[in-house]
């Protein structure tokens, strides 16, 4: 598994690479948004541990342009920022980053948030095409359409939505989906937000099919497979 390491801090990237060696991954660096961009395009990461305030071009610009393209749009982003503030947080995740963490770090906090979000990418999907209306969901492969046109959604919104569609008609908690997309046994107000950010990404992207996403009242979210 590669794993690249981005930030202006070659000190970080050095001990971000040192743990990660030491559990198996091979580890590439770039301490600038150009370079990273370059060194996704040829080396094709596994994942990609972004910090956001780098030189040429910022971590935010650097999420946005992988989303933009089909190759990167799910590759696995894990942002570091400096700034704790919520805002920040927040528009990380809607730009398309899958988790956030906030320096200073811990070297083991970083490796198991590393695992979960490879873990989750790699999961062998379940054989069984899903439809309903005009969406089309196949958990083999990985894909979503709308009336055969792809839809195009980053790993964490695919897993999203595969989690409320195999709840078949339950409602989900924050907390339970947090446990199960992303992997956090305990949730903050802050990391409660990320599952509301991915679902307004995901409705965006539905389009017609968008009111299947049901919000239930103090609980979460539910799947709607009767309209």
């Amino acid at each position: 598994m590669k794993v690249l390491v981005v930030d202006d801090e070659k000190d970080i990237t050095a001990l971000v690479a040192y743990h990660l060696e030491r559990e198996g991954f091979r580890v590439l660096q770039a301490h600038d948004g150009l370079q990273a961009l370059e060194l996704v395009k040829r080396e094709r990461p596994h994942l990609l541990v972004l910090d956001l305030m780098l030189p040429h071009l910022s971590g935010l610009d650097v999420c946005r342009r992988l989303r933009k393209e089909p190759d990167t749009a799910r590759l696995p982003i894990l942002m570091l920022t400096a700034k704790a503030e919520e805002t920040d947080k927040v528009l990380g995740l809607e730009l398309g980053g899958d988790d956030y963490l906030t320096k200073p770090f811990g070297p083991r906090e970083l490796v198991a948030r590393v695992k979960a979000l490879i873990r989750r990418s790699e999961e062998t999907q379940e054989e069984e095409v899903f439809k309903v209306g005009s969406l089309e969901i196949d958990l083999g492969r990985y894909t979503v359409s709308i009336r055969k046109r792809a839809v195009e959604l980053t790993s964490k919104e695919f897993d999203l939505l595969k989690a409320l569609v195999l709840a078949k008609g339950r409602a989900l908690t924050r907390e339970f989906l947090l446990a199960r997309v992303w992997g956090y046994e305990r949730a903050s107000e802050i990391e409660s937000r990320t599952v509301d950010v991915h679902v307004r990404r995901l409705r965006e992207k539905l389009g017609p099919e968008a009111t299947r996403i049901v919000t239930v009242k103090n609980v979460g979210y539910r799947f709607d497979q009767d309209t």
